[in-house]
């Protein structure tokens, strides 16, 4: 097929900061988790989709399938929509305290 890119799962553009291996990064729409280090404005592969060990906020259980979101702030999952972005689900129900869950990512829409 003449029009064909990739299969996009990972995706790579310039870091819109400095970003680690396992990082959360957000560019526009695109949301994903940094598959490996990259400096400000640096080419950086992010992976937009599958499941990932992610930190969160200590103090919250979650349930399995609960929505989660990204407080950009503090670094953490979260399930406060207001004032954060979304990143997905929860595909295992963790207790409080804990310090991770796993998240699918769901593309934003």
């Amino acid at each position: 097929m003449k029009n064909y890119v990739q299969r996009g799962e990972t995706l790579t553009f310039p870091a819109p900061a400095a970003v680690v291996s396992g990082e959360i990064v957000i560019a526009g729409s695109i949301i994903g988790v940094a598959a490996g280090g990259a400096a400000s404005g640096a080419d950086v592969d992010v992976d937009v989709t599958g499941v990932f060990t992610l930190p969160k906020v200590a103090a919250l259980a979650v349930t399995l399938g609960a929505t989660v979101y990204w407080d950009a702030a503090n670094k953490l999952v979260t399930t406060t929509a207001s004032g954060n972005t979304k990143l997905g689900y929860a595909v295992a129900a963790v207790g409080n305290p804990s310090a991770t869950v796993n998240v699918r990512l769901v593309p934003v829409v």
